[in-house]
């Protein structure tokens, strides 16, 4: 074939592609997914992906594996069992699929995956920011980074200003101060609030419950369980029957969309999988997650992270307390992390406080006419 032939070909499949987009409502997406793995067994995974094929006008559902009995009318790229992992690897990475549902993948450190949940109060949809991998070792630059994927995926599915909360989890004060900072520099992040009476963008158990935000910040152990037990509390934990997994991968200079699924994820999860994973490639995932990344670098996302970072503990075991006092109010909003070492800063100030842990978290509990002093010293030295 000359050079001729060749560029009327592509042009010849580019208007093909074009004109089955415009007759089928949409661009379609080759997604791959693993046809063996399942504690269903594989027919569940197969069920999975005629559901998606007849469901969703966006997505291909491409098997790899051996053929499965009964749904050799699905698409396959065959191999043996045993060579499924490494053959979707490699079918992600030559680009015969656009992108792949798995049961497990090898993400490098700084590759995560957002989840998606069904949540039962209101019905809604919610991101969870993160539920697989590992964004950094550090906590604090994790739920940072979780928070700009996540919003990256909220947008690759169109939601143009995502409402973002973070779970109240250890660090989550930090980082929701983290946030705030780079908000303040320009970063363009819309906070949710939680349905409780007290407010605040740092949720707890009934707001997820109720879906208050797009997209819910966590660590990837805790949004791990989550998307566990929102997927399967209505089968007792053995079927994963509803919500879209443990979503698409991200990371800094990550270009692959690899969504994971359990083991336990039934037909209506793996569909869902599909479809969301096809949705983020329309939408432009890598992309996404590459504009949000400049962007909130613009706005201090590397001195924040560095703010996170564990340093060597200061020597504050020499301050003694102040003479003990009635303590008749208490201050939100410290994390359980800082809360022993936000105390000793009062007491160098001759403040008498005490740690202590209210509903909501932490608390330190005070003289109530030193609350407005304890709270300029403590933002002062960056705890509030």
């Amino acid at each position: 074939m000359n050079m001729s032939d060749t560029i009327k070909k592509l042009v010849g499949d580019a208007l093909n592609e074009i004109i089955e987009s415009a007759k089928n409502g949409g661009r379609k997406i080759r997604v791959g997914l693993m046809a063996s793995g399942s504690e269903h067994g594989s027919a569940e995974i197969a069920r999975g992906a005629r559901m998606a094929l007849q469901n969703s006008g966006n997505v291909i559902p491409v098997l790899i594996g051996p053929k499965i009995k009964g749904f050799e009318d699905l698409e396959y790229i065959e191999c043996d069992e045993a060579e499924i992992p490494s053959k979707l690897e490699e079918c992600v990475k030559n680009g015969d699929v656009a992108g792949a549902v798995a049961m497990h993948f090898p993400f490098p450190l700084g590759v995560t995956t957002i989840g998606r949940v069904f949540t039962p109060g209101r019905g809604r949809p919610m991101i969870l920011a993160s539920t697989t991998g590992t964004s950094s070792t550090v906590r604090g630059e994790a739920m940072l980074r979780n928070a700009v994927y996540g919003i990256a995926v909220a947008k690759s599915l169109g939601i143009t200003s995502p409402t973002v909360g973070i779970l109240n989890v250890d660090t989550a004060q930090p980082v929701f101060r983290a946030l705030s900072r780079m908000k303040e520099k320009g970063y363009d992040i819309t906070f949710g609030e939680s349905t409780r009476a007290d407010g605040g963008s740092v949720l707890r158990g009934n707001d997820i419950l109720s879906g208050a935000v797009d997209v819910c910040v966590t660590d990837t152990l805790t949004g791990n369980v989550l998307v566990k037990m929102f997927s399967s509390f209505t089968t007792g934990g053995s079927y994963e029957a509803s919500g879209w997994g443990y979503g698409p991968s991200c990371g800094e200079n990550w270009s692959n969309v690899v969504s994971i699924v359990s083991r336990a994820s039934g037909a209506p999860v793996i569909a869902n999988a599909l479809t969301f994973t096809a949705s983020v490639i329309i939408g432009g995932l890598p992309e996404k997650v590459a504009e949000e990344l400049k962007s909130a670098r613009k706005a201090g996302l590397d001195d924040e992270i560095e703010g996170l970072t564990p340093k060597a503990a200061k020597a504050e075991d020499e301050v003694k307390a102040p003479p003990a006092e009635p303590t008749d109010d208490e201050l939100h909003g410290i994390d359980v992390l800082e809360i022993d070492n936000a105390v000793k800063v009062l007491w160098k100030e001759g403040i008498y406080a005490e740690s202590a842990m209210g509903c909501t978290g932490p608390v330190i509990k005070m003289p109530a006419r030193h609350m407005e002093k304890a709270a300029e010293i403590l933002k002062a030295n960056g705890y509030l």
